[in-house]
């Protein structure tokens, strides 16, 4: 079994086109369900003696140690992705994991900012990185907003034009966080304000962004040169072809940018719930709200389904009956 597990894996990289993410989250599932099959001291069963009992027997382990409904689908979807490949293969007859029930899921409806605020939230980064202005305007430096007796570096506002381009971009453009990260000089047209985006499955796609984002991006370009001539001179390892970096001049990794979110929505209003992923909710959400096809939004997104897109209208319809609560008299 362990052997048409790897053989599994390097379907799934070479022919499936699977992301990292995907390889790394199935590998980890299998590797949990091999191991509960294998008690101390005992062989693991080999594939044919592996049934659907032996799986739900799995699931309702996983269930009594606490783990959380999604949890328990992913992994049962991994098991399905998994025996349905040694089917195809011929090593199986059937695929045991078909028989098992899918945990029932609560439907999830995203929670974003409206336009307003999120125009807000981006306005308040600009002023920050901008402090005499901010100032005219009634805004507040990264010094005045930052908590207090927190010393506020030169690094730190100069980091902080690249943290807006980030945010700003991926608003702007609706992109995943892997997107993000996986963005090089040569995907961008920066005269046309237009992306090539690398999305699931290694699949392309032409995505536009805004003026704002160009002017985030344009203030940025200056603190991205100097990140790469002073980590030239620590003789430090660079990735000097990707858009994003950290102060070493290498690539931002996805859990870098969480922590950018996290940051900048603790200073501006620490109620606020918003993570990478929200940003491009928002941007699906208010595309739609300003009357924009859902075939195009699903283009811009990148989703293979047009029922991926359509979770938005949701989202959508449950801002209009808040409006409509606080509005209306007889609500």
């Amino acid at each position: 079994m362990k052997r048409t597990i790897e053989k599994y894996f390097e379907y799934l990289r070479s022919v499936r086109n699977a992301s990292p993410h995907t390889v790394t989250n199935y590998a980890k599932d299998l590797q949990q369900f091999v191991a509960y099959l294998t008690p101390p001291e005992t062989q693991t069963p080999g594939l044919t003696k592996i049934t659907h009992h032996m799986i739900r027997e799995f699931v309702g382990h996983l269930h009594e140690n606490g783990l959380e409904k999604s949890s328990i689908a992913r992994k049962l979807a991994a098991l399905r992705s998994f025996f349905k490949y040694a089917v195809k293969e011929g090593m199986l007859k059937d695929n045991p994991a078909r028989l098992v029930p899918t945990p029932k899921l609560p439907k999830r409806i995203p929670a974003v900012l409206s336009a307003e605020e999120m125009s807000g939230f981006l306005d308040h980064l600009a002023r920050m990185q901008n402090p005499e202005a901010g100032r005219k305007k009634g805004g507040r430096s990264l010094e005045t907003i930052a908590p207090a007796g927190a010393v506020v570096r030169l690094e730190d506002t100069l980091l902080l034009r690249r943290d807006r381009a980030i945010l700003e971009l991926l608003y702007a453009a609706g992109l995943r966080v892997s997107e993000l990260t996986g963005l090089n000089l040569v995907d961008m047209d920066q005269k046309e304000q237009m992306l090539r985006v690398r999305g699931k499955g290694d699949k392309e796609r032409i995505v536009p962004y805004g003026a704002k984002a160009a002017e985030a991006l344009k203030a940025y370009w200056p603190v991205r040169d100097r990140l790469l001539v002073e980590s030239a001179r620590g003789q430090a390892k660079t990735n000097p072809e990707a858009v994003f970096l950290n102060y070493l001049g290498q690539r931002l990794t996805q859990r870098s940018i969480g922590r950018i979110v996290k940051k900048y929505v603790r200073l501006v209003n620490s109620n606020w719930d918003l993570h990478p992923h929200s940003m491009r909710h928002a941007f699906a959400t208010h595309l739609l709200a300003d009357g924009a096809d859902l075939r195009v939004i699903q283009e811009l997104l990148g989703h293979q389904s047009l029922s991926t897109t359509q979770k938005y209208t949701h989202a959508s319809i449950r801002q209009l009956l808040d409006i409509y609560d606080k509005a209306h008299p007889h609500a």
